[in-house]
């Protein structure tokens, strides 16, 4: 039996999840393929989620952005929804502004418990994040007349990983990359069980039409484990095509200056970056045993 969602009265707009698309392969076996050249577009738009909570989001957030802008492109960073922050606290922008030294910064909602936007939203007795009007706001953003006369990017945050609800609708990070048209970075682990975490969150994108713009791995070790080196070939495997970035661990704790040039080694030339993952995986993996 077919279960038809209601539609939205009239006059109305709500950001409904995805539901059925075809799905399409991920880490099928072909030849890995190059992320685009996102730098070289005159307005982007990418959407920065994780395959977990605490994977290096923010981090990978802010080296983006600094990257672009030491390039000349005009950043903005919009995060739709910050929880486990109280109003007089730091909140994930703060750290972006700290790194990267990026202002034009955009916190849509703010929840004091460590939840899930949507969970959050309920226990603070507040209206949920409305991701309509975050694709709104992104939308102006990106808009001819705020880019200027070069290139500007927009990096839109998500909240743990991709499919965290927003609304008790189900509405997710995926729904607003889709609805905006977005690619969206995803930043990994290094470690065991990251494979699997990896796999269902490409997976999950693959099946809503969302594009990769790279997998990224957040924290980089100086000395990674057995796992950590195997995955290497196995990230790559999964996301059909090279690795578009690794951050050292401990990055967030640099300075802006050290925080720069360590975002330039860790990010792929499709971010302006000087990441090579041929030589990352030739340095790091297995296969040189």
């Amino acid at each position: 039996m077919t279960v038809r969602r209601p539609r939205a009265p009239s006059g109305s707009r709500r950001f409904l999840p995805i539901q059925s698309r075809r799905p399409k392969t991920v880490g099928s076996g072909r030849r890995p393929v190059q992320g685009p050249a996102l730098v070289c577009r005159l307005v982007s738009v990418l959407v920065v989620t994780g395959t977990c909570t605490g994977v290096g989001k923010t981090v990978v957030c802010a080296a983006l952005a600094a990257v672009a802008a030491a390039r000349g492109v005009s950043v903005a960073v919009v995060k739709p929804g910050q929880t486990g922050v109280t109003g007089g606290e730091p909140g994930d922008l703060d750290e972006v502004r700290r790194l990267a030294g990026i202002d034009d910064l955009h916190e849509l909602a703010r929840f004091p418990d460590p939840l899930s936007p949507a969970a959050a939203a309920r226990r603070a007795g507040a209206p949920p994040v409305r991701l309509a009007d975050a694709a709104d706001r992104v939308r102006a953003l990106s808009a001819p007349e705020n880019a200027g006369t070069g290139p500007r990017l927009v990096l839109v945050e998500g909240a743990g990983g991709l499919l965290v609800r927003y609304d008790d609708e189900g509405a997710t990070i995926a729904d607003l990359a889709r609805g905006l048209d977005a690619a969206v970075v995803v930043v990994t682990r290094p470690g065991l069980g990251t494979l699997n975490h990896t796999a269902l969150t490409l997976e999950a994108m693959a099946h809503r039409g969302v594009q990769l713009a790279g997998v990224v791995i957040g924290a980089w070790p100086d000395d990674p484990d057995l796992a950590m080196r195997s995955n290497i070939r196995d990230l790559e495997t999964i996301a059909a095509r090279p690795l578009s970035g690794a951050l050292p661990a401990g990055a967030g704790a640099l300075d802006p200056a050290e925080f720069l040039v360590a975002a330039h080694r860790g990010l792929a030339p499709s971010f302006g970056g000087a990441f090579d993952a041929a030589a990352f995986r030739d340095g790091y993996g297995l296969d040189k045993e």
